[in-house]
C-alpha cells in the first residue's frame, strides 16, 4: 500500500495529525496497536485546558518534595525501583521548573496552549459533534487557604499576560455552581474558558470518523516495525500490509522513544501515570463541570462520574498499583454523594512527559520524512488538534500558524 504519509499512535495527537494531513490532499494511513484512543485519549479527565498556560512544575519546597517522599499522599506516588532510571529526568524536570528557566518555558507555552480551543472547535464542527465541547468550564476547589492563595495568584497572572477569563467563589459561590458538593472547601477558581468533554474518546473517535469519511485508512499494525525504505519509510500492518510512504509521523506518547531511539534520537521522555475509576451516583446527585480538588478530580462522563488520579512515577510496563484510588475513594465519598463502583478494575494510562515541560513538534534530527510529536504531559488531549495542524504544516511545506520553535527536537541533542 502506498501513502503520502504513515501516522504511528492514534491517539488524540496523531488522530489529529492525520486528520489535519487529510485535509491537505494528503494520502495518510494512521496505525496503532490497537484501536483509536483506547489509551491516554479515553482516560483522561475531559477537558480542554484553555486555561493551562502554566505547565505543571516539580516542586521546589524542600516541605513539598518530603511530603511526597513520604510515598503516602494521594496526589503523588511513586515505585522505589524506577526511581534510578528516573533519576536524570527529574533532576532536569526540577532545573527547568526554577522560576528563572520557568517563566521563558511558560511564554514559549502559552501560544500553544492560547489556540487549543479554536482548533478543537473547528475539528468538531466538521465532525458534527460540536455539541460536545461544553463551554461550562471546571473548578478547582481547595480546602488549603495557601493552595486557595496560590491559585488565586496564578488566575490573576494567567489572565493579565495571557487573557485566560476565570471567576473567585466562595463556599458559597461553590455551592451555587455545584449544589450536590459539600466538601470543606476554603473556596475554588471557575476556569470559565475551558471546555468539558464527557466522553473524550468519542471526541477523538469522531474525528477518526471524519478522517476516514475524507479518505483516510486506518489500520492495526507494531509500530516497531517502521524502517527505512529507499527515500522514505515503509511499516507493517497487523495482516501483513506493507505501508510505503515518504513520511512517517511518530506520535506514540509515552513509548515514542521506542521507536525513535532506533533512528538515533532519545530524548529524556519519561511518564506520570495515572488511573481512573466510574462510579454511579446516588439519588439525583450529579456535577455540572469537572471538578479538581487539592489531591484529584472528579469529572461527570457518560458512563458516570469519573474519579481520576494525579501521578504515579513507575516504570511504564510495571503491574497496575491504583493506591491512589484507594486513598482518594474515601476522601471523594465525604464531600459527593457517590455510588458503587462501575467497573471491577481501575483504567490505567500514562501521560508523556519531558523535562523542559513542551512536547516535541518538529522533523527528526538527521532523519528525513520522519517527523515526531510527543510529550505532551497532561495535555494531550488539550493540544491534539494544534500539534495536528502545526505537523501537518510543516509536512506540506506551509507557514507554520505559529513559531514551533521552541518545541523542535533538536534541543535534546
Amino acid at each position: 500500500m502506498q501513502a503520502d504519509v504513515v501516522v504511528l499512535g492514534a491517539g488524540m495527537i496523531g488522530v489529529s495529525i492525520a486528520l489535519h494531513l487529510q485535509k491537505r490532499g494528503k494520502s495518510v494511513v494512521l496505525m496503532d496497536r490497537r484501536q483509536p484512543a483506547e489509551e491516554a485519549s479515553y482516560g483522561n479527565g475531559g477537558v480542554v485546558h484553555r486555561e493551562g498556560v502554566f505547565p505543571y512544575t516539580f516542586p521546589r519546597e524542600v516541605s513539598e518534595i518530603l511530603r511526597v517522599a513520604g510515598n503516602r499522599e494521594v496526589d503523588a506516588v511513586y515505585h522505589s525501583s524506577a526511581l534510578p532510571s528516573l533519576m536524570r529526568p527529574l533532576l532536569s524536570y526540577w532545573w527547568h521548573s526554577a522560576p528563572a528557566r520557568y517563566d521563558p518555558i511558560t511564554r514559549d507555552y502559552a501560544p500553544l496552549i492560547a489556540a487549543c480551543l479554536e482548533e478543537h472547535k473547528k475539528l468538531a464542527e466538521e465532525a458534527g459533534t460540536a455539541d460536545m465541547l461544553r463551554p461550562v468550564g471546571y473548578l478547582r476547589a481547595h480546602s488549603k487557604q495557601h493552595a486557595l492563595d496560590a491559585e488565586l495568584e496564578k488566575a490573576e497572572k494567567a489572565k493579565r499576560y495571557f487573557g485566560v477569563n476565570y471567576a473567585a467563589l466562595d463556599p458559597a459561590g461553590i455551592r451555587q455552581a455545584e449544589p450536590h458538593l459539600n466538601g470543606p472547601f476554603l473556596g475554588a477558581v471557575h476556569w470559565v474558558d475551558s471546555h468539558a468533554v464527557n466522553d473524550p474518546q468519542a471526541l477523538a473517535l469522531s474525528y477518526v470518523a471524519l478522517f476516514q469519511r475524507l479518505g483516510g485508512v486506518f489500520v492495526t499494525g507494531d509500530a516497531g516495525s517502521l524502517a527505512r525504505q529507499g527515500a522514505g519509510w515503509r511499516v507493517t500492518a497487523a495482516d501483513g500490509t506493507a505501508i510505503e510512504a515518504e513520511h512517517a509521523v511518530v506520535a506514540l506518547g509515552i513509548w515514542s522513544d521506542r521507536v525513535t531511539s532506533r533512528f538515533g534520537y532519545a530524548p529524556p521522555l519519561f511518564g506520570k501515570r495515572g488511573y481512573h475509576l466510574h462510579y454511579h451516583w446516588q439519588g439525583n446527585a450529579f456535577l455540572t463541570r469537572p471538578v479538581v480538588t487539592d489531591s484529584f478530580l472528579l469529572a461527570p462522563m457518560r458512563a458516570g462520574l469519573r474519579l481520576t488520579t494525579g501521578a504515579e512515577f513507575a516504570p511504564a510496563d510495571a503491574p497496575p498499583t491504583p493506591v491512589q484510588l484507594r486513598r482518594a475513594e474515601p476522601i471523594a465519598r465525604g464531600f459527593l454523594p457517590i455510588g458503587e463502583a462501575i467497573e471491577p478494575t481501575p483504567w490505567m494510562g500514562v501521560r508523556p512527559c519531558l523535562p523542559d515541560m513542551k512536547p516535541v513538534i518538529g522533523a527528526a534530527p538527521g532523519q528525513k520524512g520522519l517527523w515526531l510529536a510527543f510529550g505532551h504531559a497532561h495535555h494531550g488531549f488539550t493540544l491534539g488538534p494544534i500539534t495536528g495542524r502545526l505537523i501537518a504544516e510543516m509536512i506540506s511545506g506551509e507557514p507554520t500558524c505559529l513559531d514551533a520553535t521552541p518545541f523542535r527536537p533538536e534541543r535534546f541533542r
